[in-house]
């Protein structure tokens, strides 16, 4: 009996360590994850200020619209709470969005090699984010499964593992779907 007893204490012991070092790989997971879109994230940082000068010497009228882009792009460097990432990067998408706009308006600018080459680095650029986007939402989907799944929704209250936020973000280079009336 008390053998018994040994051997299913043991399990739950055994049982408790393994789920517990489940969670910590899937919140490194999370961390490796955050680290690809951080990574592209800074190479758009980057990229603006490059894009914005190649601009300036074509558009006159558009001078707040490129002050905006760098003081959101600044706002956006400083930023370390993966929380408030999404909603800031979102905000600067959608300028940038305006901003190829504006430059679409300009012959000589969209002839410029310059400028397209920038342009075309920052599709690059917003597609690996939206790959390392994929892959973060990946892993934290697993880890919110794990918590949130019988038996180890256990173990997630006993050592505190909370539930994780998705990263969601718009990118500049995404195309509206045209509305189409008949």
């Amino acid at each position: 009996m008390t053998t018994i007893l040994i051997i299913i204490i043991a399990l739950i012991v055994i049982w408790i360590i393994i789920t517990y070092n489940l969670f910590i790989r899937d919140k490194n997971l999370i961390k490796e994850a955050w680290s690809g879109i951080d990574v592209q994230l800074k190479r758009r940082h980057n990229l603006i200020p490059n894009l914005v000068a190649s601009v300036k010497g074509y558009s006159y009228h558009e001078k707040s619209l490129l002050e905006d882009i760098t003081q959101k792009r600044s706002e956006a460097i400083k930023i370390q709470d993966i929380k408030d990432v999404a909603p800031t990067e979102s905000n600067l998408s959608g300028m940038l969005k305006n901003f190829i706009a504006v430059a679409e308006n300009y012959p000589d600018l969209k002839a410029n090699q310059n400028f397209l080459e920038l342009q075309n680095q920052l599709v690059d650029i917003e597609d690996q984010i939206q790959f390392a986007r994929r892959y973060f939402n990946g892993a934290v989907r697993n880890y919110n499964i794990r918590v949130e799944s019988f038996p180890s929704n256990l173990i997630a209250s006993i050592f505190h593992f909370e539930q994780d936020s998705f990263f969601e973000i718009s990118f500049a280079t995404e195309r509206n779907t045209p509305e189409v009336k008949i």
